[in-house]
């Protein structure tokens, strides 16, 4: 596949597409680092998992808007989801309201 044919095929996809497909890498990145994978603690990586979560809960608190309640509803409970994966995955949970997202979520409890 030439880089023309890639840009093509993309050109096609809807932008709602695109944003779920990277929500979807996101959260299933940061599930793997919180040790939800079934290689479990050996895969914990709470650093790598924060960065990944900040990413996430910042794309999906812009994207909300342009996403639409039925989208974002599944990507909200996704992220909700390994942001309580992080908080019982870490040895010392942070302060409510200052985990992973929660600068764009609200505290996760």
């Amino acid at each position: 596949m030439s880089e023309n044919d890639a840009a093509r095929d993309i050109a096609d996809v809807p932008a709602v597409e695109i944003i779920n497909t990277v929500a979807v890498h996101l959260l299933s990145a940061a599930a793997v680092k919180c040790g939800l994978s079934e290689a479990g603690e050996d895969e914990i990586d709470l650093a790598e998992a924060r960065k990944l979560i900040v990413s996430l809960a910042g794309l999906i608190t812009a994207a909300a808007p342009e996403l639409g309640d039925h989208h974002a509803r599944v990507l909200r409970d996704g992220l909700r989801s390994v942001q309580l994966a992080f908080r019982e995955a870490s040895p010392f949970p942070d302060a409510p309201g200052q985990g992973p997202g929660e600068k764009y979520t609200g505290p996760v409890t």
